[in-house]
């Protein structure tokens, strides 16, 4: 699998961080199909955040399909396929964080999905990749606006 981050991890703009950082250490993912790092330590300005601990986890995750789906043949007759099957990759993030001060932590998480249908990879590897950049520019274009929007209900 080509998930192999680099250490430290940059983090995008956000209010009451100031040039964050994430120094990951690769962790065992919850399940074979993936692969899995922990924060092991904070860089940058982010007081009141810590890194992974096991009642605060703070992980990122990349899972793939278990078995990867390839097309089936054409029908014969009309040319046309039968069906299209999708193969899923996630990436996960999780962070333990307070519900109410003085109570238990609790998971937060991020799951982004990206479903393609199979033999797009090969027939159009370019589009898959221009979503793929669209979508994670996007995110980055808006990291302190999504984070606004978390924290305050609105959009």
């Amino acid at each position: 699998m080509a998930f192999a981050p680099t250490s430290p991890i940059t983090g995008s703009a956000q209010t009451g961080l100031t040039t964050p950082t994430y120094t990951i250490t690769a962790d065992n993912p919850p399940d074979s199909n993936g692969k899995q790092y922990y924060v092991s330590a904070l860089g940058g300005t982010q007081t009141g955040v810590s890194a992974h601990s096991v009642a605060a986890p703070f992980t990122v995750s990349m899972f793939r399909p278990k078995v990867l789906k390839t097309l089936a043949p054409v029908n014969p007759v009309t040319g046309v396929l039968r069906s299209v099957p999708m193969n899923s990759y996630k990436v996960i993030t999780r962070k333990g964080v307070l519900p109410l001060a003085g109570q238990s932590y609790k998971t937060a998480h991020i799951t982004s999905e990206i479903s393609c249908p199979a033999g797009s990879d090969l027939a159009d590897a370019i589009s898959l990749r221009a979503m793929l950049s669209a979508h994670i520019g996007l995110l980055t274009q808006l990291s302190n606006e999504l984070g606004n929007s978390v924290v305050t209900g609105t959009i």
